[in-house]
């Protein structure tokens, strides 16, 4: 249906409009120079079927569908609104809205499931809320509403979400459009809640916002300016903090951002070099920081104990460690998950049953290797943690009579679905087996119920 071949001609409309008001209704088809008519004349075009037709409308529309059905257009109105919605002239709108200062019309727009997102994310910026919460009054909880029913995925399941904050909640949590985190940022209630009590509601929306996989930087640096420091801590740990918002958050000087901070894998060069000045955190940098081989050199002289456990070492900088001939470090590096094969053997001819151990107990250790330490018993229970442990061990491992061994396997997420069905029945170890996550999951696949 094109509204423009409609000009100079008339709908007939049998009920009532829905998703725009009647007065609204009216108003739009004017725009277009649209007649609406409750009755049949010679140029209506289009017949449309609206909410709450009367028993005599609905016969009067079947009758003039077996007259005219090849002549005639017959749609349902909430087709017709959605044409309708297509044709608004959203800059006219927004400056008749801005100067009336009607809120009501606003309102009813902001309900109207058939506008464009982009349209609705305008109107949602002009709306006052009083200085109000979201459903503290009858406009604030409409506009909420609204706002959740729109966006919220599989409404149907969970039907009164809408009437509550934590739909707001929500629709961060399962969303993955910047423009909507944008959006519920923006929002008053919000904005005057970043020194709530952190048990609060709205509090909590801002810290799922603060980190959001997706949400935009620019409204991460607004945080940063309005907020306390938790939510800063927050901003400080995200792998996307720019060396803008790093420097701005070292700047603040609080002790728990600067430590948060310390743990960015992504920390920059700028930012590091303060630390270090000062003196501050450096054993967490060496730990969790990017490595290249500028860094590396710079905090082997400073920590290269803590070093040893940086994931993102390569194998030329974990050999530089293990050269250096100390225990710790040489534990540290059999800890390591990312622990390079090549350093296996040197590790396990060390002269320390805590440093095999650790070297048994890491997921990277080839298979080989733990194919061998199998044989010792004393072995047993780093085998029984280890994930990579091949399958044919940890069954084996679940005869032990060593129930510290047990207990290790029925939390291992690589233990034998079969062997945890039978820990499970063993008191001592039922709880390790419902907290593990690989039984959990196939019971939830299985559809099998248990209880926790």
């Amino acid at each position: 249906m094109n509204l423009k071949k409609l000009q100079d001609k008339s709908i007939l409309l049998f009920g009532k409009s829905r998703a725009f008001s009647m007065d609204e209704f009216g108003s739009q088809l004017k725009s277009h120079n649209i007649r609406v008519v409750n009755e049949f004349c010679e140029d209506v075009m289009v017949v449309v079927e609206g909410k709450m037709m009367t028993p005599y409308e609905q016969k009067d529309s079947e009758k003039l569908y077996e007259r005219y059905s090849k002549e005639l257009e017959f749609i349902s109105i909430d087709s017709f609104e959605k044409e309708l919605a297509k044709y608004i002239d959203t800059d006219t709108l927004l400056m008749s809205l801005k100067l009336s200062h009607d809120k009501d019309r606003l309102k009813s727009f902001l309900q109207n499931s058939t506008i464009s997102d982009e349209l609705f994310f305008k109107l949602l910026k002009m709306y006052s809320w009083s200085k109000e919460d979201f459903f503290e009054n009858d406009d604030n909880r409409d506009v909420s509403a609204a706002l959740i029913l729109r966006f919220y995925q599989n409404i149907e399941r969970n039907h009164n979400v809408q009437y509550a904050t934590s739909g707001l909640m929500h629709l961060i949590v399962q969303t993955n459009r910047e423009e909507l985190i944008e959006a519920i940022s923006e929002l008053e209630p919000l904005q005057k809640s970043f020194d709530s009590d952190k048990k609060s509601a709205n509090y909590n929306i801002l810290s799922s916002i603060a980190i959001h996989v997706n949400a935009p930087k620019n409204v991460l640096k607004s945080f940063i300016k309005k907020s306390d420091s938790y939510i800063k801590t927050l901003i400080a740990m995200r792998q996307n903090c720019d060396e803008d918002m790093q420097n701005i958050l070292y700047d603040d000087m609080h002790e728990d951002v600067h430590e948060a901070l310390s743990y960015n894998f992504n920390l920059s060069k700028s930012v590091i070099d303060k630390f270090l000045e000062a003196d501050r955190s450096v054993k967490n940098i060496a730990k969790h920081v990017k490595l290249n081989n500028e860094l590396f050199e710079l905090l082997i002289k400073k920590q290269h104990s803590a070093l040893a456990l940086n994931e993102s070492l390569t194998f030329e900088m974990q050999t530089r460690l293990h050269s250096l001939n100390k225990q710790e470090v040489m534990l540290h590096l059999a800890i390591n998950s990312n622990l390079d094969e090549r350093l296996v053997g040197k590790l396990l001819s060390e002269d320390s049953d805590d440093i095999r151990f650790a070297v048994y107990e890491n997921p990277a250790t080839p298979k080989e290797n733990l194919e061998e330490a199998y044989k010792d018993e004393k072995n047993h229970l780093y085998l029984a943690n280890n994930e990579n442990t091949p399958s044919h061990i940890l069954k084996a491992l679940s005869k032990s009579l060593d129930i510290e061994v047990l207990k290790a396997l029925a939390k291992n997420k690589s233990t034998p679905i079969e062997i945890l069905y039978q820990f499970q029945l063993d008191s001592r170890l039922a709880r390790e087996v419902k907290e593990n996550p690989s039984f959990g999951k196939h019971i939830q696949q299985e559809n099998i119920g248990w209880e926790v």
